[in-house]
C-alpha cells in the first residue's frame, strides 16, 4: 500500500484516473485505524485488481473535509476517476466488514 502524506485535489484526480483505486483515510494515533492495519495486506491481496493508498488524514485534512471524511479509518473507492463506493464513519471496522464492502462494490 502506498502511503501519501499530504493528499491534494491535483494528486487524487491523478491516482484514481485509471483501474479500481481504493483510498484509506487515517491517522497514526487512531486506535480502530491501528486495530485494521495487520489486515491490510491480506485485503490488498484479496482484491488484487485494485490499487490501495493509505492517507493520513490531518495532513490532507483540507480534502477530508471536502470528501466528508469525518470519522476514520474510512475508505473511498474509485473506478476510472469515479467514486463508486464509500465505507465512511469513526466506527471500528473488520477485515470481513472491509472484505464485504469491496466485493459489494463489483
Amino acid at each position: 500500500m502506498e502511503q501519501i502524506k499530504e493528499l491534494t485535489d491535483e494528486k487524487l484526480a491523478n491516482i484514481t484516473q485509471n483501474g479500481r483505486v481504493v483510498v484509506e483515510f487515517s491517522a497514526d494515533w487512531c486506535p480502530d485505524c491501528r486495530f485494521l492495519e495487520p489486515f491490510m495486506p491480506a485485503i490488498e491481496q484479496d482484491f488484487a485488481d485494485a490499487k490501495f493508498y493509505n492517507v493520513d488524514r490531518d495532513e490532507s485534512i483540507d480534502i477530508a473535509k471536502k470528501l466528508n471524511i469525518m470519522g476514520i479509518p474510512s475508505f473511498v473507492v474509485y473506478q476510472d476517476g469515479q467514486e463508486i463506493g464509500r465505507l465512511v464513519n469513526k466506527d471500528r471496522k473488520t477485515k470481513k466488514e472491509v472484505e464485504d464492502f469491496l466485493r459489494s462494490l463489483d
